[in-house]
Formats: C-alpha cells, structure tokens, sequence
C-alpha cells in the first residue's frame, strides 16, 4: 500500500542524518568522474536507508539507468523495463512516492521480481525541469520515515544538480566542437584567400618584369629571323640547310615561349557566353582532327549526355581543349585513340569533360607538379601549357584534374559549373 503516515522521529535517524551530511560533503564531483559520483550515491543511499538496491535513472524521450548499486549486467534494461511505471509516475508528478509493498497495491504498477517496497524521488534541476529519479526497493515490505525521505531528497537534489551540470559541460564540449570546427574552416578560407592575393600579386609582379624582358627579346629575335629568312635565297648545301631548319625551328620555339609567358604572366579576362557543350565540341573535332600530332592517329567524341549548357569564354576555351588533346595525341602510340567525353557531378553541379589517352602512365610523385610553370616532362616543352589551363580553368570558377595509372592510361578532366541541363 502507499504511505500515508511516518513513523515518529528516532535518534537513528538523527545519526543518519548526521552520516548523510558528512558523506555530502565527502563526495566530491567531477565532471570526468560523473558516473562514478553517481554510483555512490547509489551505494551511500542503499548504506543509509539500509535498502536492497538503489538507482539514478535520466528521463529524455524514455528511461536510462546511469548508475545502481548493483551489477545489472544485461538484465538492466529488462529490470528497469518492469519499475517503468513507478518511475513514470514520479517524473509525471514531480513528487516523492514511497509505497510500502508494491506487490500488494498495483495502482502505480509492479516492482521489479523480488523486490516489494518502493522509494522513489524525483530529480528537479534549479530550473524545474524534472530530469530523472532516484529509485530504491526493497524485497521486504517497509515504512519509510520522514527523515528517510528527506536525506533521499538531499541526495537527490545533489544528482539533479550534477545531471544538470555535466549536460552543461556536454553542451558546451559540443559548442566548443563546433566553434573549433568553424575557426578552422574561416581559417583555411583565410589562408585560401591570402594565397590568392599573394599569388596574384607575384603574377603582377612577374608580369610586369615578364613583359619587359619579352620585349626585349623579341625585338632582337626578329631582326635574327629576318636574318635567317634571307639566308634561304642563298644557294646552300644539304648541311647547311639542315643548320638553317634548325635555326629556324628554334627561333620559332623561342618565339612561342615568349608568347606563352606573356600569355601565363598577364591579368586573364574572360568574355562569357552560353553555349552547348556536345554541340561546340563537335565543331571543333575537325580542327582538333588536323594537327600534326593527330597523324596516324584517332580522335572521339562520346555523347555521355543529353544537351548541356554552360557558361564559358569559347576561345579560352578551345585553347585549354587543344593544349590537352595535344598532350594526350602525343603520349598515344600511332593507331591508338584518345577519348573525349562528357559527363556530370550532380551534387557538385559541375560538368566534367575527360581527355583520356592509353598511353604511358605518369609517375604519381609527377602528377602534381604537371601544372606547375616551367614543369614538362617533355624535353622541347616550355612548361606553361597546363599552368595555363589550369589558371584559366580556375578562372570559370572550375577545376583541373590529372588521373593516370598503369591500367587505365592518363585522364585530364576539365570541370566547369554547370550552367543548365535539359
């Protein structure tokens, strides 16, 4: 049955109050040591009030014992399970319930089996908020005293008040996750920035000097070209005119170095227009089909998709496809193809247009460094070509990517944003 009367003040319970008081203030909490100071309580609990079994249960969407006094093992959710009703009805009210056999009164539910008398005292923050309980049992049936009651409302209040800290100091470990999370993402987006102003002051810087120097040079090698020019109405022998080609050839090279510096070096504009991509590459395949590194060789272009409109510079463009298809025309072996193809990233929004050759892979300590200026791998390359892709692939607010192994050949993809797909 439910208490409705305590027993009369004894000097026992004067001595367990007094033996509360000083376990109180011998417990100290910690919030690394949260679940111990819980199962002490449990522990000083049954001590005091000479009970069987005690436990702090969390209420938040359902019951979750955090410590007993003894080992429940997996039998803990089951146990707890079967005193769900009891609980219930003290998180419900927010008030003590001591009920002296359980057994015997099934208004507020059954205790666990073998267990009969039931305390039960609600955990209520300095907020209000009713976070849980501590319940005790007992196997015998059992009045529970005033005193009793109030030196479990003591420790109860204890609990509440370290449940409630220690959700604080979750709360705030999560916070300090998150804030953590965000300095270091405005931090990398600092360091992105200030690279790119640095970046972009040192290609101002190597601009300027770059212009100067291309002038320079140039000015002298066109009075050499005209030189040379001149030498070819002479009647010459074969070795000299072998000498000659050679000449030419080299000033011609030297000539196409100072334009891709300049080219690398000066502020890239972009004139943007939509086009669609299946479209446009079609009508550059026959140029792309003429030049000489094509010879002997196959060029397709796959319709990985339907029609796809993007927003680009067609120039700038077209000289990225040539530079790349060019690149790959000259790892393929004579006979072999390279591949064009166009497909998307649905959740980058990109369109992606793969340039695959079967030829030779790329060493994977290289592959980084193919965009890097001056870098080729190729001994009459200049080491530009793909560092201005690159930059003018950034500059459509896309990416540069290099793949290449031993079994799949070398892909160069170009992502740019898509646009719109029909």
């Amino acid at each position: 049955m439910t208490q409705t009367d305590s027993p009369s003040f004894s000097s026992s319970d004067s001595q367990r109050g007094r033996r509360a008081l000083t376990i109180l203030s011998n417990l100290s909490y910690r919030t690394d040591k949260f679940n111990y100071y819980l199962r002490e309580i449990t522990f000083s609990i049954s001590e005091l009030l000479q009970l069987d079994w005690s436990v702090v249960t969390l209420y938040d969407q359902g019951y979750k014992i955090l410590a007993s006094n003894i080992e429940l093992g997996d039998a803990g959710n089951k146990i707890y399970s079967l005193h769900g009703s009891l609980t219930g009805t003290v998180v419900e009210t927010g008030k003590v319930l001591a009920i002296t056999d359980a057994t015997s009164c099934s208004q507020y539910g059954s205790p666990p089996p073998g267990y009969q008398a039931y305390l039960g005292i609600p955990l209520c923050t300095p907020q209000g908020k009713i976070v849980g309980t501590i319940c005790c049992f007992h196997k015998q049936p059992r009045l529970f005293t005033s005193d009793e009651i109030e030196i479990a409302e003591l420790f109860a209040e204890r609990v509440a008040t370290a449940i409630d800290n220690y959700q604080l100091y979750q709360q705030q470990l999560q916070f300090n996750h998150i804030l953590e999370i965000e300095v270091q993402k405005r931090t990398k987006e600092l360091q992105t920035a200030q690279a790119k102003l640095v970046e972009k002051e040192r290609l101002a810087a190597i601009g300027e000097f770059s212009a100067c120097i291309v002038h320079e040079i140039r000015n002298p090698l066109t009075t050499i070209k005209m030189g040379l020019n001149s030498f070819k109405k002479l009647d010459l022998s074969a070795v000299w005119k072998e000498r000659l080609s050679l000449a030419f050839s080299e000033s011609e090279r030297l000539e196409r170095l100072l334009t891709e510096i300049l080219l690398y070096a000066k502020p890239q504009t972009l004139k943007l227009e939509e086009i669609n991509l299946n479209n446009w590459i079609s009508q550059i395949l026959p140029p792309l089909r003429e030049m000489p590194e094509a010879t002997d060789k196959f060029i397709e272009f796959s319709l990985g998709m339907n029609a796809v409109i993007v927003q680009v510079d067609k120039d700038k463009l077209q000289q990225i496809l040539i530079n790349i298809v060019r690149n790959g025309l000259e790892a393929t072996s004579v006979g072999n193809t390279v591949q064009l193809l166009v497909s998307n990233l649905a959740r980058k929004n990109q369109i992606c247009i793969h340039v695959h050759n079967s030829g030779e892979p790329i060493p994977p300590e290289v592959l980084p460094q193919l965009t890097q200026p001056f870098f080729s791998t190729k001994t009459s390359g200049t080491g530009l070509g793909l560092a201005i892709c690159k930059r003018i692939v950034e500059l459509h607010g896309g990416e540069l990517e290099i793949q290449s192994n031993s079994s799949e050949g070398t892909t160069v993809t170009v992502k740019l944003p898509l646009c719109n797909q029909q």
